[in-house]
C-alpha cells in the first residue's frame, strides 16, 4: 500500500529539498492537518495553514510513514525505534530529535 506523501522535489523515499541523506526517509503526518510531509519545511512551504504537532493523545496512532519500505507506524513505536524502521529496520536519520517539538506534543521530560 502507497501512502500519499507531499514534499517539495522528493524523491520516491521521501527525501526532499531540504532534508535528503540517505537516511533521510521518514515523513510525518502533521497533527494540523493529517497529512503527510516530508518535512516540516515542506510543510511550511506547500501548506495554507501554521503547523502543529501531533497530539500526545494521538500517539498509538499511526503518524510515521517509512519511505524505504512504505510502512506506517504509530508515533511510539517511532520514539522507541533507535533510529531504524519497526518494519523493515532502515536506518532513519536521528538527528530528527532536534525537531521533536515541531512534530510531537512533548510527554513530561521527554
Amino acid at each position: 500500500m502507497t501512502f500519499p506523501v507531499k514534499g517539495v522535489d522528493m524523491d520516491g523515499e521521501t527525501r526532499c529539498k531540504h532534508y535528503a541523506t540517505e537516511k533521510d526517509i521518514i515523513a510525518i503526518r502533521m497533527g494540523c492537518c493529517n497529512v503527510y510531509y516530508a518535512c516540516y519545511k515542506c510543510h511550511e512551504e506547500m501548506a495554507d495553514h501554521a503547523a502543529m504537532p501531533v497530539s500526545k493523545d494521538d500517539f498509538d496512532q499511526p503518524h510515521v510513514f517509512c519511505g524505504h519500505c512504505q510502512s506506517e507506524w504509530t508515533v511510539r513505536e517511532y520514539l522507541n525505534s533507535g533510529y531504524r524502521c519497526p518494519k523493515c529496520h532502515a536506518l532513519f536519520n536521528e538527528g530528527c530529535r532536534l525537531h521533536y517539538d515541531l512534530y510531537f506534543e512533548r510527554i513530561n521530560n521527554e
